[in-house]
């Protein structure tokens, strides 16, 4: 849900060449020392001599976060002896348009989400990357065409390749719980989502309540909404019919989303499984997990992306305190392990050289590790030794990624604004307030047949 807002300062910077070098980056873990790390894929990157060479990076990232990538940029520069200059804004989704349309863009942009580099691929502005770049996802990224059909878009001439490089991911189908709460009273772990519905009955049999829910936020209230119904989406239907709803071929109003909205209802509006029935959307999602710390409980589950535990208590510990699980599939549908989540995509909006080289790098194990034994950073790379992450939270996470069959990105996200951020935020409020599923999906269809 969000969006990056960009500084000028920022644009000066990277258009007058003065773009901080990561070269000045010490290198954090020595090669050859930590067994955590592949030091042979770095061994690698050494055979490439790139001296004297440099290459401008722009993205999303500031302050801690372009930290993180400058010191994992930093093994590039010290193996191949290139140079390069990245540049962070906090408005980057603004300025790489107007660069780009200038004929001043970066050798290479990162994107906070696929929609704009799919709308500057298709005016000519990306440059593919190849065949030989697609098999590579494919065979090394776990659900690798789910990735492969992620950073596909159509170019000018309307020939459909890969132009997105997805590096940095995050994932939403997660359940989080207090494992204390738990094991007092007998509950185990559900791996499918009958076993997620049949412990939600037994939770309301045992006098408790299982869920906490929140879809409050402010002037975006709804959204968290739509993540349960996306959820839903990948569940109940195939990949083909999620890609489809998210493009409008397979309208809102169409059978299978109705199911899938009812599915998240199935939760929501029951008021024996909510600890605020009647006031899901009066509830603010930073808010809402909070009952799973009270004592006792006043919910003993709450879905919600890998973000949220910024919002408990002071003081929890993850892993004691505060624990998550995947949010499974149905058993009975075939379906494997649906993911969703989020993700950057590298793509290249001035071809050179030292750009390839650069997506090259990004298919390192190396260039992977590094940044997971720092914070923040997930990857769905077969490649890498999941040891080399921070803390067992995040293995535990990245784990998710890795057990996944199908990727897909935050629906509402790669829809128009005047849908994903407006008509099925207000639908999701609806429905929680009473309005039957068939009506809701109307409604967004109504509003979506009213901007084409």
């Amino acid at each position: 849900m969000i969006r990056f807002l960009m500084s000028g300062a920022a644009a000066l910077a990277l258009s007058s060449g003065l773009a901080a070098s990561a070269a000045h980056a010490e290198l954090l873990f020595k090669p050859g020392e930590d067994p955590r790390f592949n030091w042979a894929s770095y061994e690698e990157l050494q055979k490439t001599d790139l001296s004297g060479k440099s290459v401008t990076l722009f993205g999303p990232w500031l302050g801690p976060d372009k930290d993180l990538v400058e010191n994992t940029l930093a093994y590039f520069e010290e193996a191949t002896g290139i140079d390069v200059k990245y540049s962070g804004s906090d408005s980057f989704e603004q300025q790489i348009v107007i660069d780009t349309q200038a004929g001043s863009a970066p050798n290479v942009a990162v994107f906070p989400q696929p929609g704009l580099a799919s709308d500057l691929a298709a005016k000519g502005f990306l440059s593919p990357l190849g065949e030989e770049t697609a098999a590579w996802v494919k065979d090394n990224y776990a659900a690798g065409q789910s990735w492969v059909d992620l950073g596909t878009f159509a170019g000018k001439d309307g020939k459909e390749e890969l132009y997105g490089f997805f590096y940095k991911a995050d994932v939403k189908s997660l359940v989080w719980f207090v494992p204390d709460t738990f094991e007092d009273a007998g509950y185990e772990v559900p791996e499918t989502m009958e076993e997620l519905k049949a412990l939600t009955e037994q939770i309301v049999a045992d006098g408790g309540t299982p869920w906490c829910i929140g879809l409050g936020s402010g002037g975006a209230t709804g959204w968290p909404g739509t993540d349960w119904v996306e959820d839903m989406m990948l569940r109940t239907q195939t990949p083909e019919d999620y890609d489809a709803w998210v493009s409008n071929e397979l309208k809102f109003n169409d059978p299978k989303v109705v199911e899938a909205i009812e599915e998240f209802g199935w939760f929501a509006n029951n008021p024996d499984f909510v600890d605020t029935p009647n006031a899901i959307a009066a509830t603010d999602f930073r808010d809402s997990p909070k009952g799973l710390f009270a004592s006792p409980p006043a919910c003993y589950m709450h879905r919600q992306a890998s973000f949220i535990p910024s919002f408990f208590p002071e003081g929890t510990e993850m892993g004691v305190d505060a624990d998550f699980f995947y949010f499974p599939a149905y058993e009975g549908k075939d379906l494997g392990q649906p993911v969703l989540g989020a993700g950057t995509v590298f793509a290249i909006t001035n071809d050179s050289p030292e750009a390839r080289a650069l997506i090259d790098f990004l298919k390192t194990p190396i260039a992977h590790e590094v940044w997971m034994a720092q914070s923040g950073f997930l990857t769905p790379h077969k490649g890498v030794n999941t040891d080399a992450y921070a803390d067992d939270t995040l293995k535990g996470l990245g784990e998710i990624l890795l057990s996944a069959t199908t990727f897909r990105f935050d629906g509402s996200d790669l829809m128009p604004g005047a849908i994903g951020a407006g008509a099925f935020w207000t639908g999701m409020v609806d429905y929680v307030g009473g309005k039957p599923a068939e009506e809701v999906g109307n409604d967004i269809q109504t509003a979506w047949d009213a901007i084409k």
